[in-house]
This record gives structure tokens, C-alpha cells and sequence, in this order.
């Protein structure tokens, strides 16, 4: 099973992201499931940062737990597998609202998603409808998109990721609103430079950065991307601090810690706990394993 792809459909993809980034297990990708990124057309591409495309085909006796640590978006994700996924039956179009804690899933048969991974603000923009009520949630797109369901014979008979990307670019593209918001302009700002910044560590930093008022920047990140601004710099270390062990398993932690912002070893292994579900050490040890050869 190929394990990556990353492909140009007339326009590249604009964030610096590594495609991986938040998958607790990189090593899963290409021997238990395929994961491809795709960019979305023009104008499209200002409410969808990129297509994603999962597919897996496991053995009738194997499972899989994969876990990711979410990122700060909503997606639009067309499904289908031999059994129901996040409580529904199988194939459906979804909306899945930004998760607060981390995303598990068991694979098991044979399934494949293509997603849409919108940007700050986008759902609003295309539904009218807040992020907040999303958060922690998977609901039937139809909720949000009239016509979603025709997505499912739209989309899952296509062969090529590419083509699935094209059904939900004119499925987008007929949504698109005639004026676009500004606020959706500030929320993409704010998100990309928390994200980034690790110098950032407090709310007000962010909202003066901004020229916002700290009640307008909550406002905004709650209504738009569906959680708020603390939210955002304690995913955006955590992120970091995941990325930062993948590429070095024995990195020394302490150092970490205090590079990403947090104030000893003690509060990020409590952090990390909470949102990994095994501490920086433990996961830690878990990427050197994965690493070694087989005996």
C-alpha cells in the first residue's frame, strides 16, 4: 500500500503544515492505511485549506486503534467502510466539529474517506452557522448543507482521489457566499499565528497582536472555529511538542518544556497526558519501538 501523497490539481497547497502533522503514529501510514492530500480549486482554496483521502484494507482479523491530536478544524468528510464509524452507519457524508480531545478510531475491513479540511471561519461562511454547537461533535452534513446526502453516489463511485476532490469542489463552489466576511480573514490570521508562534502564551498577547479586545477575540475564535483562544496556544505547544518528539524520540524534556513555552517538565507531561493519553516519556518510548527493525 503506497503510504503518501501529496498532489498538485492546478494549484499547490499554501500552508507549510507537514501533511503527517498530528497523527500520533506516522509509522501506521502505508502499511495499515493510505493518506493523501490534495489542494482545493481557486476560490474554493479560501474556505478549504486541502482534500485529505484515508483508505485502509485490513485483514478480517485485525484491528487498528489510530489516534490523531486534532487540529483547530471543522471537516466535511464523505465515508464509507464495512462497518459504522463514529456511531453511524456507513456510507454517510459528515461534518465533524473541531475535538477537544484527541480523535480515536479502530480500524477494522476495509474503508476510505475523502475530507475537507475547512478553514477558520468556513463553515460559518457556507451555512450561517456557529462552530461552537460543532465542537465534539460528528453530524450528518445534511444538517448543515442541503443536499449533502446526494455527496454519498457523487463521491464514493469516483476511482482517483482527484476526482472526489473535483465532486466537492463543485459541491463547495455552488455554496460559496457573494461577499466574503472579514471575520473569516481575522480568524484564518489568529489561528495561523498562534499556531505558530510559541512565543505566544496568553490570550491578551494574542488579541492586542490582533487589535482586538480580548472579549471580541473569543467571541470570534468560539463563533468561527469553535473553541476558544486558550484553546489554540495549548494545541499549538502540544502539536509542537508531538512533531518535536517524532523527529528526535530522545529529546531531552526539560528542555522541551521550557522551549515550547510551558514552565517545567512537570506541567508538560501533565498537559501532554491529558491530550496524548501517555506522557511525553512514555510516548516517547513507544516512537523509539516503532523505529527499531524488526528481530
Amino acid at each position: 500500500m503506497a503510504s503518501w501523497t501529496e498532489a498538485t490539481r492546478g494549484a499547490a497547497t499554501d500552508d507549510a503544515v507537514p501533511a503527517a502533522r498530528g497523527i500520533l503514529h506516522p509509522e501506521l501510514v502505508g502499511p495499515v492505511f493510505r493518506l493523501g492530500r490534495y489542494p482545493a480549486a481557486p476560490g474554493v482554496d479560501d474556505y478549504v485549506e486541502h482534500y485529505w483521502a484515508v483508505e485502509w484494507d485490513l485483514p478480517t482479523e485485525r484491528t487498528q486503534p489510530s489516534d490523531v491530536l486534532s487540529h483547530p478544524a471543522l471537516h466535511l468528510t464523505v465515508e464509507d467502510a464495512d462497518s459504522p464509524q463514529h456511531g453511524v452507519a456507513m456510507p454517510a457524508a459528515l461534518v465533524h466539529g473541531v475535538l477537544t480531545r484527541r480523535f480515536e478510531i479502530t480500524l477494522r475491513g476495509s474503508g476510505r474517506v475523502i475530507g475537507a479540511k475547512l478553514r477558520p471561519g468556513a463553515l460559518t461562511a457556507l451555512t450561517g452557522a456557529p462552530a461552537h454547537p460543532l465542537s465534539d461533535r460528528v453530524v450528518p452534513a445534511l444538517d448543515l448543507f442541503p443536499g449533502a446526502d446526494a455527496l454519498r453516489d457523487e463521491v464514493l463511485p469516483l476511482a482517483r482521489d482527484e476526482d472526489r476532490c473535483a465532486a466537492l469542489d463543485a459541491f463547495l463552489a455552488a455554496r460559496l457566499p457573494a461577499t466574503p466576511d472579514p471575520r473569516c480573514a481575522t480568524a484564518r490570521e489568529v489561528v495561523a499565528h498562534v499556531m505558530a508562534d510559541r512565543s505566544l502564551t496568553r490570550v491578551d498577547q494574542v488579541a492586542a497582536a490582533h487589535g482586538l479586545t480580548v472579549r471580541t477575540l473569543q467571541r470570534l475564535t468560539r463563533e468561527l472555529v469553535g473553541v476558544s483562544a486558550k484553546w489554540l496556544i495549548r494545541r499549538g505547544r502540544l502539536q509542537d511538542a508531538v512533531a518535536d518528539l517524532q523527529a528526535d524520540p530522545g529529546a531531552d524534556l526539560g528542555a522541551l518544556a521550557v522551549r515550547l513555552g510551558w514552565y517545567d517538565q512537570a506541567h508538560l507531561t501533565r498537559d501532554f497526558t491529558a491530550a496524548v493519553g501517555a506522557s511525553p516519556a512514555r510516548y516517547a518510548r513507544s516512537l523509539r519501538a516503532a523505529a527499531r527493525p524488526e528481530q
